[in-house]
């Protein structure tokens, strides 16, 4: 079959690799029509996670048919339309029971490299590199998915490829950030990222109750898109002070909750950002933490932060002063995929929330290398690029 495959540090190739095959009773084989580029897969492609191998088969958001079962499977079924979550949960430890799957204690066959890296080793994650398990990625036309029984969801009819494919990563990962929130109604909240963790992020608080959502990005077609389709207001940080505005926005009180979108890669302009850059640029620091430093100054005196831009390492100039004398609610993680894409599911299913306009560039497998550096570099107004491994 072929493969989009990780080739080193900024290096992406199609290939011919083996088929999956089911290794445990409890896997399914999935035939795969959409695979989503991720934000967070440009830290593996440009090497910023340093557990990649040539050959690796990248992605982790995609949907499709099921096409094997192993003989402990009773969910799912061949034949069946899915979406899988990205975290691979096992269903049975103690961390699953409690429906913390992103931190499931049996699903990472490799974890000394994180258990070192951050005193214990969460989840792994398909596609995600050698520290999250060493899984083959959904870039290519069939995956093997462990645990098909807990980590595969049935679509609803009519609910096209195109837009259940994001409730495998994207909308699970905008949920949560909402839900860390804890908002009871009436808040403000300002959101880093107009990416597509960021506008799930901001629906997915609008829906939860808060009364008004502010999306910070650089990019003027992404703000645009996000106040269009999702009705928000905006800032562009590139041409505006972001803790002015917000303070401004708020009668200076700040946001109830902020949500970091964005992760390792934050962009940012000024001379903060230059050293930041400067800093991973030479490996001094792994992680430019930019946006998380505004969501802490930004946020009112007893307010949430609550961060799901992926972040891998070390940071340097981190406002834990400013974090602790705001009494600040600090909220992060991988996604809980398991806990929550039943029910967005059927909030898509019923047009509650709609993704499908994220996906702006359709592609096939043989274009992905294209595809990511569209995606990268934010051309022709690219929120997501989709893969479909299946077409001509």
């Amino acid at each position: 079959m072929r493969a989009l495959c990780w080739e080193g540090v900024g290096k992406l190739a199609v290939r011919d690799v083996p088929e999956p095959t089911v290794r445990s009773g409890g896997d399914i084989i999935v035939k795969v029509r959409a695979s989503s580029v991720c934000g967070s897969d440009l830290h593996l492609i440009n090497g910023y996670l340093p557990a990649m191998r040539e050959g690796d088969i990248l992605g982790h958001e995609f949907m499709g048919e099921v096409v094997e079962t192993g003989p402990d499977v009773r969910r799912i079924s061949v034949g069946d339309r899915v979406v899988v979550g990205s975290v691979v949960a096992c269903g049975s430890c103690w961390y699953c029971r409690t429906e913390q799957f992103s931190l499931c204690d049996n699903s990472n066959p490799q974890p000394v490299f994180t258990e070192k890296l951050w005193g214990h080793s969460p989840a792994g994650i398909l596609g995600y590199s050698h520290a999250a398990g060493g899984y083959s990625g959904s870039h290519a036309e069939y995956i093997r998915v462990p645990f098909g029984d807990v980590g595969a969801f049935t679509v609803p009819d009519g609910v096209p490829d195109d837009s259940v494919v994001f409730a495998s990563d994207a909308m699970p990962t905008g949920w949560m950030a909402a839900d860390f929130c804890d908002l009871k109604g009436g808040e403000v909240v300002a959101v880093w990222g107009a990416g597509g963790v960021g506008q799930m992020a901001a629906r997915s608080a609008q829906i939860l109750g808060a009364e008004r959502v502010v999306v910070i990005d650089r990019l003027p077609e992404r703000l645009a898109t996000a106040a269009q389709r999702l009705g928000v207001e905006t800032i562009n940080y590139a041409e505006t002070d972001v803790l002015e505005a917000l303070r401004e926005m708020t009668a200076g009180r700040g946001p109830d909750a902020c949500i970091e979108a964005v992760g390792m890669e934050s962009h940012d302009v000024g001379p903060v950002y230059a050293y930041d850059k400067a800093k991973q640029t030479v490996r001094a620091q792994t992680d430019r933490p930019t946006s998380v430093r505004q969501a802490i100054m930004a946020a009112r005196k007893g307010g949430t932060v609550s961060i799901v831009g992926v972040y891998g390492g070390l940071v340097d100039k981190f406002p834990l002063g400013a974090a602790m004398n705001k009494a600040l609610v600090l909220r992060m993680g991988q996604m809980h995929a398991q806990r929550y894409i039943p029910m967005l599911l059927d909030r898509v299913a019923a047009g509650e929330i709609d993704p499908g306009y994220l996906a702006t560039h359709p592609m096939s497998l043989e274009q992905g290398a294209r595809g990511y550096e569209i995606f990268e570099k934010k051309e022709d107004g690219c929120l997501r690029t989709v893969l479909h491994p299946q077409a001509a």
